[in-house]
Formats: C-alpha cells, sequence, structure tokens
C-alpha cells in the first residue's frame, strides 16, 4: 500500500509541475506578443498592433491581466477607427477582438461579454443605407 501512494503522489507532483510548466510558457508568450502590440501601437503600425494583441488573447491564460488589456486595446482601436470614419478597419479590429475569444475557448469560453459587443458593432457597421446586411447581399 505504501507504493501505490507513493506512485500516486509523484504522479500528482510531475503533473503540477507539467501544469505549471505549460502555463508559465504560455504566459511568457503572452507577454512578448502583448509587448510587440505595445510597441507597434507606439509606431502607429495598426496591423502589426492588431496582430499583437489578438496573439495575446489567443494565448489564453486564466488570471492574466494582459487579456483584459488586450482586448480594452482592440476595442479602443476599432471606436478609434469607427470614429474616425473607417468602418473597414473597426469591422476588422472588431473580428479580431472576438475571434481571439472564440480561438481561446476550451472547457469555457472566455471574453463571452467582449464576443457579444463586438457582435453588436459588427452587425451595426455592416449595415447599408437600406438596412440590409452588406455581408450576406455579397455571398
Amino acid at each position: 500500500m505504501g507504493k501505490v501512494k507513493t506512485i500516486i503522489v509523484n504522479i500528482t507532483v510531475i503533473a503540477i509541475i507539467c501544469i505549471a510548466i505549460i502555463w508559465g510558457n504560455t504566459y511568457f508568450r503572452q507577454r512578448a506578443q502583448y509587448a510587440k502590440g505595445e510597441q507597434a501601437l507606439a509606431r502607429g503600425d495598426f496591423i502589426a498592433a492588431i496582430a499583437g494583441y489578438e496573439a495575446a488573447i489567443h494565448m489564453y491564460t486564466p488570471g492574466s491581466s494582459l487579456v483584459e488589456k488586450s482586448a480594452e486595446k482592440l476595442w479602443k482601436m476599432a471606436e478609434n477607427f469607427e470614429r474616425g470614419g473607417d468602418p473597414e478597419r473597426a469591422v476588422i479590429t472588431f473580428q479580431a477582438l472576438r475571434s481571439s475569444f472564440y480561438a481561446a475557448r476550451g472547457f469555457s469560453v472566455p471574453g463571452t461579454d467582449w464576443i457579444s459587443r463586438c457582435d453588436g458593432k459588427i452587425a451595426a457597421l455592416t449595415k447599408d443605407a437600406a438596412g440590409e446586411n452588406a455581408i450576406e447581399r455579397e455571398q
């Protein structure tokens, strides 16, 4: 009985260490992508900034503040495009934010509030003057 208990404890310790390593690696890469987004935004490279923030969300780690910060950055960028009269870039940015959370889902779906907010904005921005959905009409 003592050997079985020792084996179970060893397996549990190994599993915890593996999970910690995976979480740490993912968090490190998430920080690197967030930093790339920040650098790109600072130099006015909006496409690279979107890609950096989007990748940071893709590397979702529970409890990471970088996911929320990345989502907020993307949302602000999209709203700035919208206010600046560039609805195409706004839609692209809202879609990037939404798809990032869809890509991050596993046992749960993180960012459901962001997804629904993006859905509303995308729907509003893709309506044409006749009130029809321009994307559906093209298909």
